[in-house]
């Protein structure tokens, strides 16, 4: 094979390797055309239009299941401005939550709120590193080991459970539960629909492999 063979044949073989990836890539449920949502999704629309303004990310999924989407958002009205937690410890559940389903888009939606709320950068960068934060408060470390254990364990251990009790009671303690779980679900649609970053914006961490 002469040079200029060669040449192309190790281009197509790049453009093989690439297109999959970049197909991979692709959001898989962009948003819906108005014309092409039934009467239900644009209801749905319409109710959190008035209550949260345009609807991004995980939402834009959502509205496929447009009850769903409704009851969905019912949730995260409690658990993201209501909760018991305060926005310093529930936004670092929530990065906790990230970290481990390897999801950047949550990621960049609640770090920024996280360090606004209070949460020492170090400690985020920490967990981006899945490594265990220092100088941690005493209720951060609370939850950071009720979290990693819940986690890793799929269990929290009678002494975990004790502190966190004692630290922020039994609606604290189901609370964050529920915030674990809620972002969860989140993290899953996102990762499963492939929601892509907002414009401009730079991943914390590397995806998961596709």
């Amino acid at each position: 094979m002469n040079v200029q063979g060669l040449r192309t044949a190790v281009l197509t073989m790049v453009l093989f390797a690439a297109a999959p990836a970049a197909a991979i890539a692709q959001n898989r449920m962009p948003p819906i055309p108005a014309d092409k949502m039934t009467a239900a999704q644009k209801k749905a629309l319409a109710e959190f239009v008035a209550a949260r303004g345009q609807p991004t990310g995980p939402w834009i999924a959502l509205l496929r299941s447009p009850d769903l989407m409704t009851r969905t958002r019912a949730l995260s009205d409690y658990l993201r401005y209501t909760s018991t937690l305060p926005p310093r410890l529930s936004e670092f559940v929530i990065l906790m939550t990230a970290r481990q389903w390897t999801q950047p888009y949550v990621w960049n939606s609640h770090y920024q709120l996280a360090v606004e709320g209070g949460l020492n950068p170090e400690i985020a960068k920490a967990v981006v590193d899945r490594r265990r934060p220092e100088r941690m408060a005493e209720d951060e470390e609370i939850l950071y080991d009720f979290c990693m254990e819940l986690h890793r364990d799929q269990v929290v251990s009678d002494a975990t459970y004790a502190r966190a009790v004692s630290k922020f009671g039994e609606q604290g303690v189901v609370d964050t539960i529920s915030i674990t779980g809620y972002y969860t679900l989140i993290s899953m649609i996102v990762n499963t629909v492939r929601t892509p970053l907002p414009a401009g914006a730079k991943p914390a961490f590397p995806p998961l492999a596709r």
